[in-house]
């Protein structure tokens, strides 16, 4: 139960470097900090979004188009996106269509880098016994 909590941790946390990346490197993409819990909501949607939308997409695309189904993790994220941004409490939004289409490659990126490295430094110890195994 433990390691489910720190891994629903990791993937949140990394959602939240996958979001503020973009902002920092991004022309067009912008996090409106001045709007108390609005990242925090952003954050949490875009996780739960893309949590749920990753196997929907997954399963749509190799029924239907299955040449894509190296881009899920993209198309995913950018569908995670655009419902981030509709969200107007959420303070993030996209203003230029450069924008649109770098935000979900760095967004998709970042995130999957972070899911990969933060469980080896928070995890070690299960990291390291099942490499044993």
């Amino acid at each position: 139960m433990i390691t489910f909590l720190i891994r629903a941790g990791i993937f949140v946390v990394s959602a939240a470097l996958g979001l503020v990346v973009p902002d920092l490197i991004l022309l067009g993409f912008h996090i409106d900090w001045s709007v108390g819990l609005g990242f925090v909501l952003a954050v949490v949607i875009f996780a739960i979004i893309q949590s749920v939308l990753a196997p929907l997409v997954f399963r749509l695309t190799r029924r239907h188009a299955a040449p894509l189904l190296g881009g899920i993790g993209i198309i995913s994220t950018f569908i995670a996106i655009l419902i981030v941004v509709l969200i107007p409490r959420a303070g993030i939004t996209i203003s230029e269509p450069l924008a649109w289409v770098l935000a979900p490659v760095i967004v998709w990126i970042i995130t999957a880098l972070a899911t990969w490295l933060l469980p080896m430094v928070f995890l070690k110890k299960e990291v390291a016994q099942r490499r044993t195994d």
